[in-house]
């Protein structure tokens, strides 16, 4: 008994670690983590059920793109060392359970949207079939996926606000551009850094498609347009999206500090500096974040 009872204790926890693989869990819940930053920052009061909504929509509309990516790119999967072991291409999962998973989480999620409101729920919608269909599909046939990718990549900060106030204007706008950005320097790094596994699955990541001066550059360039869409809010002219003049100051070091490391990149050339500048991007988004919605409350 003991026996049967350790054997069904495993087969669920790698049932369980798979659903978490093929949902991308840690990275369903940075994009709750920012859809809570907006909801945060756009409400007029905290309403706990509200809240719970848009981190269960959000989390299921983000678990649900990636199940729908990892079907439709497993023969792809299968060539590259980062990603030959996901449930699907390493043959521990069926593609019709992988598209049950998905289907489901795409209508839980939209309805949990929509229960918030319908504005909420179709920019979700929008979101999934951006990443599925034209994102998905152009990673290798150009660079210009990219562009595409960080539409709906940048729509989770945005999207909380249009969950706290049922509205689409100037602070949800600023919102998704700050994000929209951030998007071009964190992708490009990753993509240095994993070219060799890209060129494997024949996706096409960096900008010039090469790790070159030319991809280095743009990220230096969207880097400074991040930075300055960020501190945007303390001019006055985004209606109740407003940063204070302290906050700006730090929002504006952090990002001096992401573009010494695309300068170093720039400079360098190398693994190593792309994994520096990526680990920096990711602190930039979470902390950028904390600050916007620290300020709005003290």
């Amino acid at each position: 008994m003991k026996s049967a009872a350790g054997t069904l204790t495993k087969s669920w926890t790698l049932v369980l670690s798979d659903l978490k693989e093929l949902t991308k869990v840690r990275l369903a819940a940075s994009v709750v983590f920012s859809s809570l930053a907006g909801y945060l920052l756009g409400a007029y009061t905290l309403d706990l059920l509200s809240i719970l909504l848009l981190a269960f929509g959000g989390y299921c509309m983000v678990g649900a793109s990636n199940a729908y990516n990892q079907v439709i790119e497993r023969d792809l999967d299968s060539l590259m060392k980062r990603t030959r072991n996901r449930p699907i291409p390493a043959g521990r999962m069926s593609v019709p359970l992988a598209m049950t998973v998905a289907i489901t989480m795409t209508l839980l999620g939209v309805v949990a949207l929509y229960l918030l409101n319908p504005k909420t729920a179709i920019f979700g919608a929008i979101s999934i079939f951006l990443y599925t269909s034209v994102y998905t599909p152009l990673k290798t046939m150009t660079p210009l996926s990219v562009f595409v990718g960080a539409i709906p990549g940048a729509i989770p900060f945005m999207l909380g606000w249009v969950a706290a106030t049922n509205d689409f204007g100037i602070e949800p706008g600023t919102l998704f551009m700050i994000q929209f950005f951030w998007q071009f320097p964190h992708f490009w790094a990753l993509g240095w850094l994993l070219d060799d596994d890209y060129q494997r699955g024949g996706f096409k990541m960096l900008p010039t498609g090469k790790k070159d001066t030319g991809t280095a550059l743009q990220i230096i360039l969207y880097t400074i347009w991040m930075i300055v869409i960020s501190i945007m809010p303390v001019f006055g002219f985004t209606g109740r999206l407003i940063l204070s003049i302290p906050a700006a100051v730090i929002i504006f070091l952090m990002g001096v500090g992401m573009l010494i490391f695309a300068f170093r990149l720039f400079e360098k050339r190398n693994n190593q500096s792309a994994r520096k500048l990526m680990l920096a991007s990711v602190s930039y988004i979470t902390l950028m974040q904390i600050v916007y919605v620290i300020d709005k409350f003290l």
